[in-house]
Formats: structure tokens, sequence, C-alpha cells
């Protein structure tokens, strides 16, 4: 009889423990984008004085707050799945004391309180994003990374002007560029990495003041808009997606950049003479892609480049001593390339506090080198970027080194040999309650800066690191409600490593990293604030990795077969009921999702409001 009691205890444990960590099934995905979708209006936008038609039961200190309590009930009555019960407390009119809410003096008025904040980072929350959410229209910070949030970005969201940061990575969610960012104009960062996002990017993003945008690990399929050199953020990350065509010569004009990375897409021609332009950049990685001929002369003008990754392409040519003798240059890596010739000073080991990497090259008298049959195909067709569209002919698939397979691991996984890391401030890394599928480059750590002070512009954020790994994502508990006036937090969080291209942290960004665990560092200070600047973020040095090879870019494909209709099969057990519907929902069509791609990092908890 004890045994059968102890066998019942198991079991009951092993069920509790399943329930709080199994991952959403696809079918799933597809139930809550439907449900989504019937919910939403013809326009995916909310009528005008929309909450004056909705009867509530309680009385408000303002205007706002009822507005926000009607948003954050629609949001509950679309959860599917709260493992953890971050939601449980949304009961009542104070919504200022719900869990992952905070509340401030609005800036307009500071009599007046506002909800000011969401902060949901790793609850791993199940739903979907109501319309309603556009009734939050004093928010300025909406962190939700490393949940399971399906469907898509509804068009209410541009009603969101004053939002500082906006991270939604991590999470299932599909469409094209959500372009309702555009209308954001107080954004600062922008983390959409480690989800579905498929199509072209908007050449308008690129004009927006944006400090910090992460557009890795998604199905973004289109070429760079020349529109790049307008922007003012220090940190980009294209990693892991399918961008094609090449490198933007506007790049050049991007005085604020600190880091950038291409890795892992389809980018071809040469590196545009434009690069060498980038005095302040600390990391520049464009591994992983199609780039054909010689290093332009100018590159030797990233005298501040700390990791220089431009391995697995099909470059020729020679490497020159200028180069690889730069003082701050502590990691180079230009191997699985084509190039027949490297000064001295480019020699793995020829310097002791630089990583070097050479290998399968066509370098004579050099070890792990590519036969001379392999060499003569490209070496001997060469290529004179200085005519060629783009500075160089897109080299073609069969041209380019077959980029190694990454070893599938269970997420949250570290490589250290994997290719370049960005560095930047980035939070900690925390790891996720669900198990999502493996992803071939990690997502950086970011660190993202507190919103602007009340009756003072938004501060510049505090470039989060990038790097390709998907880290893992220890995130911090939530802060406490916000107190009238107190600093923000200082953040002392190692960006999570990821398992092919790391996550480049500088002194520090979605989910085999380059380095060991900790992510690099960033020694770039912060921009220029305009208001008290984020607080500062001491991660650990980069790592040193000798032959990194770049993961695989192209995410899983998704999956074709079409979930079973809700009628026949009914959904899995919730724990918040989902929104009731008084009429049938309007027809749609079967919504197919891919499999998740997302990986486990975190996302810097939102600062204390001081009036936000």
């Amino acid at each position: 009889m004890q045994v059968y009691r102890c066998f019942l205890s198991l079991l009951l444990i092993s069920a509790v423990l399943f329930s709080s960590s199994c991952a959403l099934s696809d079918h799933e995905a597809s139930l809550l984008a439907r449900r989504q979708l019937s919910t939403l209006p013809e326009n995916g936008n909310l009528p005008d004085n929309y909450e004056l038609e909705v009867n509530v039961e309680y009385t408000f200190p303002n205007s706002r707050l009822r507005r926000a309590y009607i948003a954050l009930k629609s949001w509950k009555e679309a959860i599917y799945s709260d493992p953890s019960e971050f939601t449980s407390n949304w009961k009542g009119p104070d919504v200022c004391n719900y869990k992952g809410v905070f509340c401030s003096p609005a800036l307009d008025d500071p009599n007046v309180t506002v909800v000011a904040g969401i902060d949901m980072n790793h609850a791993d929350i199940a739903g979907y994003f109501p319309v309603e959410l556009g009734l939050l229209t004093d928010v300025a910070l909406f962190h939700l990374n490393s949940n399971r949030f399906c469907g898509i970005v509804p068009e209410s969201f541009s009603k969101l002007t004053l939002m500082h940061e906006f991270d939604v990575s991590n999470n299932r969610l599909v469409g094209p560029f959500p372009k309702v960012v555009l209308n954001m104009s107080s954004l600062k960062y922008l983390d959409l990495r480690f989800n579905n996002f498929e199509g072209e990017l908007p050449p308008q993003l690129f004009d927006k003041d944006l400090d910090a945008l992460f557009l890795n690990d998604n199905r973004f399929v289109s070429t760079i808009p020349e529109t790049l050199g307008n922007s003012s953020a220090s940190v980009i990350v294209f990693a892991n997606n399918k961008f094609h065509g090449c490198i933007p010569s506007s790049i050049g004009k991007m005085s604020n950049l600190d880091e950038i990375v291409f890795m892992n897409n389809d980018i071809g021609g040469c590196l545009p003479v434009e690069v060498g332009l980038l005095k302040n950049v600390t990391v520049f990685n464009v591994a992983g892609n199609l780039l054909s001929g010689i290093l332009p002369k100018t590159l030797d003008g990233l005298s501040h480049v700390e990791e220089l990754d431009i391995s697995h392409n099909t470059l020729t040519g020679f490497v020159p001593e200028n180069l690889c003798s730069s003082l701050s240059l502590k990691k180079f890596v230009f191997s699985f390339n084509y190039f027949n010739g490297e000064a001295k000073g480019c020699v793995a080991r020829s310097r002791k506090d630089m990583s070097l990497d050479d290998t399968n090259n066509c370098l004579p008298g050099r070890a792990k080198q590519k036969s001379q049959k392999e060499c003569q195909v490209i070496v001997n067709k060469r290529v004179d970027c200085s005519k060629a569209k783009c500075g160089g002919p897109s080299s073609k698939k069969n041209e380019v080194p077959p980029k190694p397979a990454p070893t599938p691991v269970p997420k949250p996984r570290l490589n250290p040999k994997s290719p370049p890391t960005l560095k930047k401030a980035s939070p900690p890394p925390t790891q996720a309650v669900s198990s999502p599928p493996l992803v071939h480059s990690p997502p950086p750590p970011v660190h993202s800066p507190p919103p602007p002070l009340v009756h003072s512009p938004p501060p510049r954020v505090l470039s989060p690191p990038v790097s390709s790994p998907p880290p893992l994502v220890h995130s911090p508990p939530p802060p406490p409600p916000p107190v009238q006036s107190p600093p923000p937090p200082q953040i002392h969080a190692p960006p999570p490593p990821v398992h092919s291209p790391p996550p480049p942290p500088v002194h520090s960004p979605p989910p085999p990293p380059v380095h060991s665990p900790p992510p690099p560092q960033v020694h770039s200070p912060p921009p220029p604030v305009h208001s008290p600047p984020p607080p500062p973020v001491h991660s650990p040095p980069p790592p040193q990795v000798h032959s990194p090879p770049p993961p695989v870019h192209s995410p899983p494909p998704p999956v074709h077969s079409p979930p079973p209709p809700i009628v026949h099969s009914p959904p899995p057990p919730i724990h918040s009921p989902p929104p009731p519907v008084h009429s049938p929902p309007p027809p749609f069509k079967h919504v197919v999702l891919p499999p998740n791609i997302g990986s486990i990092y975190a996302s810097p908890p939102p600062p204390i409001f001081q009036g936000y």
C-alpha cells in the first residue's frame, strides 16, 4: 500500500511538472491565432470612444485607469495558459497592484496616475494580444520576452505613441513586420527577435530615432533598405534571416554605430568601401553570407573594432598587416574563405592578446587549408569590386563553403567555439519554463534602457548586446511597484549564450555562443542622453574563439499541415477563460503556424518609473 501511495505521489508530481513546462503545440498555437482573428474588428483597430461602450462595475480615480482596467481584463481573458499564475491577482479595480503592471504620474499631468509599464518577461504565458491593449496609451515600457504569445500585433498598438521600449522577443508571433511600431514616436528600443515575422523591412524603420534594433532569428526575406545609413542606432542585428542583396553603401553614414551583425543571411557582393568610415564600431560580423571579392583597403579604418568576423564567405586576396596589427582588435576570424595570402601578423598565435582563425583558406604553408583544386575554382576567378554591381557580384550558393550544421542540443546551450558575439549591456539570462526548439543562432542579450523621465525627453537606450546563439534566460524578478522618484536599478547581467554565432555583448539582442557562457562585453560608452542615462552594465569580457563555425542560418520550415478545426476538437484546458463570443466568429482561413524557433534569453527588468 505504501509503495502504491509513493507511486501515486510521484505520478502527481510528474504531472504538475509536465503541465507547467510543456511547450505550446502547433495545434494550440493555431487555435490561439484563430481565436484572435475571430475577435479582431474589421480594420484591426478600436472605434473611437470604445471604452464608453463597455460597462464596468467599479469606479476609478480617473478615466485612464478605467481604460487600463478594460484593456487588462480583456488580456486576462485572452490568456490560454498561465502555469506560474503570474496574472492570478489581476482582479478588481486596483490595476496598479496587478503583478507586472507599473503605474506612475502621467507625463502631461503629474496629478493623474496612469499605467506606465508592463513587465511580464519569462512568465511563460500562452495567449494572444487583444485589440483592447490599444487603450494603454500611457504605456512607455512593454516587456514580454520569453512567453508563448501567438498571433499578430494588432493595429490598435499604433495608438501607443509614448512607447519607449517594445520587447516582444522569444514568442510565437507571426505576420509581416509589425508596422505599428513606426507610429511609436518615442520608441528607442525595439526587440522582435526569435519570432516568426516574415516578409520585407519597411525603409522607414531606419528613419526612426532608435538606439537598439534586434531583428534576428525571424523569417524576413528582403534586401536591406538603403535607408540603413539614416539609422541612429548603436546596435543592429540582422542575423539568421534570409536577407539578400548587398550591404548598403550608406552604412558609412552610421556615426553612432557600435555593433552590427549580418551573420547567417544570403548577402552577396563585395564589402563596401564605406565600411571603413565606421570609426566607432567595436563589433562587425558578416559571417555566413555570400560575400566575394577582396577586402577593401579602407577596412583598416575600423580603428576601434574589437571583434571582426568575415568567415564563411568566398572572399579572396590578401589579408593585410595593418588590419591584424590594430591594437583594439581582440578577435579576428577569417576562416572558410579563399584567401591566398596573409601578413605575418595575421598568422594564428602571432599575438597572444588576440584570437586569430585563418583555417580553411588557400594559404600556402599553413595547416588546415583547402585543397588546390578547391582553391583554383575561386582564386582564378577574380572579381573586380570597383565595376560590379553592389561593389561585387553575388556569389552563387554552390561556390560558398558549406556552413557547418549546428549540433542539436537542448535549448539553453553554450558553445565556446561558436562565432562572433556582440558586446552590450545585456540582461541576465534566465531559464525559461517552456522548452523552445533549437535555434541555429542565439539571440543577443539586451539591456533595455529605462523609459524617459517626466518633463524630459526619453533617454537613449543603452544598447543591448547582440549575439547569435540562443541564450538561457534567468529573468530577474519583476521590480517592485515604482516609488515616486526612485533611481532606476542597476543591472549586472551577462548576455545569454548562443549555439550558433554567439550573442556579441558589448561589455555585455532572442535564444552555441561564441564565447564561454558569458557573452563579450562592450567597452564603448552608452550614447549621450538628454535625460538621466540608463544604469551601467558590467558584463564579463568576450571569450576568445579559435574557430567558430557559424550555424545554419535558416530557421526550421513552417508546418504545412493545417490544425484540426476548433469545432471538432475542444481546446485544451485553460487556466483563464477565453473571451466570451456573443456571435459566431467570422469565417477565416486556417492559420498554420510554423514551429516555435524562439530561444530563452533575458531582457532587463523595467526600471522604476519616475513619471516614466
